[in-house]
């Protein structure tokens, strides 16, 4: 790779540690992929930041960059962590709260935003054909094809090292020639709500692996409804970003290949997914990816005026930004005996330490991991069933 006289001195050293390692990190994935260069970031997301999916290991590693006066040069956004400290952080083991702690320390002594989301576009929306390195699978693939910004799949450490660096190789999605179609998806009939989105995103991340699809059948689709679509399609495969039908990209070719996706396989992926015979849970979730102030209004008036069932957990998961700017409908859920949890996501939580064994949720993301992260069963539903399965009258 081709580095500038600056970024020479801090590969070899010159202006300490931190940046010598991060570079180190940036310079090696660069070479792997094929990048010639740096090229400068709008912004990063880093991963990695619940001591559920972190571990002890990195921890040390995070103290070390810390100390060795690693600073975020461009605006750095955090994941979410493995709990909150008004709810479930009374009631999960001390050791477990002073590790989540201990590693959220790190990253704001490095100066990371401590937006714990995997909703960062929700705080700050980034400028069309802006680079990022953004490493939470589906904020990707939202940036890349709702958004129009330019990012790919960073993995916790390489996000973390374009950070404080400021900078990102520039190969894959950073090029144009990879932003291109090569999959023409016909979906026979549109999906009706938010869960039927994220199975098909299921699916397709199945078939289509890195490939990056145009979908036909989906004009005017919701950007909630885009957001579960991609955040499943990067659950099951490596897909970047997708284009619409409707759109037209530049430099872009007839696609190769041609797939069509009838409603009978959304239906059957749902049910796939819906890993159980149980039809009571324990547990209703909404918000993975990170509920917007759309998905709150809308729990908040299909909730109001009544009550959670006594037996059972009710959680929606947002930003702590969201859940400010809608505390109204904050309130209104939490009046009926629900919790709005901020910063933190079931998926990279202890559910099952709390005796979840079975957990309703209108996202496909968590219908997909949550059998292995969590050790639940899952019932796959769409947001306004959730809600009615939760509240009583």
């Amino acid at each position: 790779m081709y580095l500038t006289k600056e970024e020479e001195l801090i590969y070899d050293g010159e202006f300490g540690w931190a940046q010598q390692k991060c570079m180190t990190i940036l310079v090696r994935l660069g070479e792997l992929f094929g990048g010639t260069r740096l090229i400068p970031i709008d912004s990063a997301h880093v991963s990695g930041v619940s001591y559920k999916t972190l571990g002890d290991a990195p921890i040390e590693f995070l103290k070390a960059l810390a100390e060795s006066d690693g600073k975020a040069r461009v605006e750095t956004t955090l994941n979410p962590q493995s709990l909150d400290q008004e709810y479930l952080g009374k009631l999960l083991k001390e050791n477990i709260v002073e590790k989540q702690l201990t590693i959220l320390k790190q990253f704001e002594r490095m100066g990371f935003k401590q937006s714990l989301t995997c909703t960062p576009y929700y705080l700050r929306e980034p400028k069309r054909n802006t680079h990022l390195a953004w490493a939470e699978s589906s904020a990707v693939v939202y940036a890349n094809s709702v958004l129009d910004a330019w990012t790919n799949r960073e993995g916790g450490p390489s996000a973390l090292a374009a950070a404080i660096i400021g900078k990102t190789p520039n190969y894959g999605i950073h090029q144009p020639k990879n932003r291109v179609p090569s999959v023409l998806v016909d979906v026979e009939t549109p999906p009706q709500n938010e869960t039927e989105f994220g199975a098909l995103g299921i699916l397709l991340g199945e078939i289509l692996k890195d490939e990056i699809p145009k979908i036909q059948g989906i004009r005017g689709a919701t950007s909630d409804q885009l957001k579960q679509l991609g955040a499943a399609l990067a659950s099951t495969g490596m897909v970047n970003m997708f284009c619409r039908g409707h759109r037209r990209l530049r430099g872009e070719t007839q696609a190769t290949q041609r797939i069509t996706v009838e409603a009978r396989e959304i239906a059957k992926t749902i049910e796939r997914l819906s890993v159980t015979s149980i039809s009571k849970p324990d547990l209703v979730f909404i918000g993975c990816p990170h509920c917007s102030l759309d998905e709150m209004k809308q729990i908040a008036c299909l909730a109001e005026g009544k009550r959670v069932k006594a037996d059972t957990e009710f959680w929606v998961c947002t930003s702590r930004y969201i859940r400010q700017i809608a505390r109204n409908h904050v309130k209104r859920i939490e009046e009926t005996g629900g919790h709005v949890l901020d910063g933190v996501c079931t998926i990279v939580s202890y559910p099952e330490m709390l005796g979840v064994k079975t957990i309703m949720t209108n996202s496909a993301k968590t219908a997909y991991y949550a059998p292995t992260l969590n050790k639940t069963a899952v019932i796959l539903a769409p947001l306004k069933e959730c809600v009615r399965t939760a509240i009583g009258g």
